[in-house]
């Protein structure tokens, strides 16, 4: 048995007991870094940390506060809270008491709140202050099984009329009573912690479905584990890491980077406040950093404009290097492949060193200088976009995954990473494509099925463990995965023609800097149309330069000027496209696409059905009177 294998088959039950682990292996490193904002709220933020051993000592006093709320194993806690250090200790805590974590983005509404509470049947709701609270009590008389709701920032919560005597606590007054019961009881936790199988239900993740109600994916701690040492087999990741952790950690692709953290035993700096993101990166300076690639876009279009506002010479700098990039990415990654040396002709790397000094260089210190590498996931990358950024030494490494396989499923190899795939399946992880081209896997983090939904897992779940994963996608004679499209996502025209949205959406982020969403209309259509919804900075930076000035968005996109503008970057698109792919016309939104509206998901994915009920007088508009073919 290779190590690797080793590694991965002998792996104890759960996270809990690696977390154990971990924390007597290195008590005193430096485990947490987190933002404490200045008492004046005039400043920067402080940044503050947790050491294995402090980290611990609060995640055994959430556990005994939970025990002795009378929480027992496999029963569900709910996590209605943005990314924060406290997010982690509570879901460790609840972990290490034996429960089952429920996780709610602190977006979803009161009603979907209050769905996810009782169709999981929650006892506890960690909420992460007063609004959060304010969903619940709007909701209590629909959650029966609801006994507490613990607050994690409570200065501002209120005593209401109508709240059970100790049904409101907060996180602070939990971890006092689970202290005062570990006194009296210490191996309480490790107890708990012992008797935890690989079987079962750690975590109990809500799909944000595009129509009707979200499904719970049932998730045993045995995924959790099997993804912690898949991670450090792949030697991505060391102890001497810093990882920036931004992501929704309701999501599955934030949830899984806290397993691989705890095994390797490197430090995270946690801040989910995304507009913060760019402000962060100079301080947390990471090695490391996960993204999804709606990130990746908006650096790139932030970089493209601020090049056209330096005027037309610092513009055409930028489009020039920007081409070295791509094609110095592409020349390596293929001679990488064939040799694997990734070494390029003298004349390349001369441009790219010239290019390094005028633009590269600058946008790597904006990410803080020490960046390795960036894995993206959840969603497409177009490749122009990571061949970008590949090119200028931010290594940008594909990955692919999905809820119900516990995120991650196949990620990029390190060095010999290429740019447009999603690399090759984890350790322990086996993939098959189907006759009609959807992607099936196999592994120890796939899910043991949708929450009391058994017909709903009998579509997607075989007996002998083979998940249909609803991609459609390609693999290479060694072994590297390429995502075509959505299996329900794609496109067949009224000519039979199939036509693959998310392709021809990437390639035209990838050519026009002003886009932030574009959505590919044309089932059953004789051609194919767009909504496009524009950066609002980037454009009204744009504007200014074009009399437009002081003009809000949706007067700017709807003036013949952005028209004309959009429309060249269509052209540019259609020249690259086959015939039948090609936008013959498109409408610019009056708003950009967004959460709140429902028309993304947290994970910034687009939902198209909605997009298309919100839109659909645009879409008819688009195509009424036609005969084109």
């Amino acid at each position: 048995m290779s190590d690797t294998q080793n590694l991965i088959e002998n792996r104890p039950p759960s996270v809990a007991a690696l977390f154990i682990e971990r924390v007597a292996a290195t008590p005193d490193a430096e485990a947490y870094r987190h933002p404490v904002p200045p008492a004046s709220g005039q400043g920067p933020d402080e940044w503050r940390s947790l050491s294995w051993a402090q980290a611990a000592e609060r995640v055994f006093a959430v556990a005994g506060g939970l025990i002795e709320l009378g929480v027992r194993p496999e029963e569900r806690v709910a996590l209605a809270c943005a990314t924060r250090v406290e997010w982690i200790l509570a879901d460790l805590g609840v972990m290490c008491a034996g429960a089952a974590t429920t996780t709610v983005y602190p977006s979803t509404n009161a009603e979907e709140s209050a769905y996810i509470l009782a169709d999981s049947g929650s006892r506890v709701l960690f909420a992460e202050d007063a609004v959060q609270l304010a969903k619940a009590r709007e909701c209590r008389a629909e959650l029966p099984d609801l006994a507490h709701v613990v607050v994690i920032d409570a200065e501002d919560v209120r005593p209401a009329e109508g709240d059970p005597e100790g049904w409101v606590l907060s996180l602070a007054e939990l971890e006092a009573r689970g202290t005062a019961y570990l006194a009296a009881n210490p191996e309480a936790v490790r107890e708990r912690v012992g008797a935890i199988t690989a079987d079962q239900l750690a975590t109990l993740i809500y799909t944000s479905g595009t129509t009707g109600r979200p499904k719970g994916v049932r998730l045993p701690h045995d995924s959790w584990s099997y993804m912690a040492k898949a991670i450090a087999a792949t030697g991505m990741v060391t102890a001497e890491d810093v990882q920036y952790l931004w992501l929704p950690l309701a999501h599955v692709f934030g949830k899984v980077l806290t397993s691989g953290q705890i095994e390797v035993g490197h430090v995270t700096a946690v801040d989910g406040r995304v507009d913060r993101i760019i402000e962060n990166l100079p301080v947390v300076r990471p090695t490391y950093m996960a993204a999804v690639p709606r990130i990746f876009e908006k650096v790139y279009n932030g970089v493209a404009a601020k090049a056209r506002a330096g005027g037309p010479a610092k513009y055409r700098i930028f489009q020039w290097a920007a081409e070295v990039a791509r094609e110095y990415a592409k020349v390596s990654q293929d001679n990488f492949r064939r040799t694997g040396n990734a070494s390029v002709p003298f004349a390349l790397g001369a441009r790219h060193k010239a290019a390094d000094v005028l633009v590269f260089a600058k946008l790597r210190e904006a990410f803080g200088g020490r960046l390795r590498a960036a894995v993206s996931g959840s969603a497409a990358l177009a490749p122009d976009i990571g061949y970008f950024f590949s090119g200028a030494g931010i290594h940008v490494l594909e990955g692919y995954g999905l809820t119900e396989s516990s995120a991650a499923s196949f990620v990029n190899p390190g060095e010999a990473y290429r740019t447009g795939t999603v690399g090759k399946p984890l350790p322990g992880t086996e993939v098959r494509i189907a006759d009609d081209g959807e992607i099936l896997l196999r592994s120890p983090g796939i899910m043991s099925g949708y929450h009391g939904l058994p017909e709903r897992t009998a579509e997607v779940l075989e007996p002998d463990g083979w998940f249909h994963t609803g991609d459609i996608g390609e693999l290479s004679v060694d072994g590297y995965l390429r995502i075509t499209d959505r299996k329900k996502d794609l496109i067949k025209t009224s000519g039979g023609k199939y036509v693959a949205p998310a392709e021809v959406e990437g390639r035209f982020k990838a050519v026009c800097p002003f886009v932030s969403n574009i959505m590919v209309h044309g089932a059953d259509r004789n051609f194919c149309t767009a909504l496009i919804a524009l950066d609002e900075p980037t454009i009204l930076g744009w504007a200014a330069e074009n009399g437009m000035a002081g003009k809000p968005y949706a007067d700017v996109v709807a003036s013949a000027a952005a028209e004309r503008l959009i429309d060249g970057y269509v052209k540019r698109l259609n020249a690259g496209l086959q015939r039948w792919q090609t936008i013959k016309r498109f409408r610019l939104l009056p708003r950009d696409l967004d959460i709140e509206h429902g028309e993304l998901t947290p994970s910034l994915k687009l939902k198209r059905p909605v997009v298309e009920r919100e839109y659909r007088y645009l879409i008819e508009e688009m195509y009424e009177g036609s005969r084109e073919s």
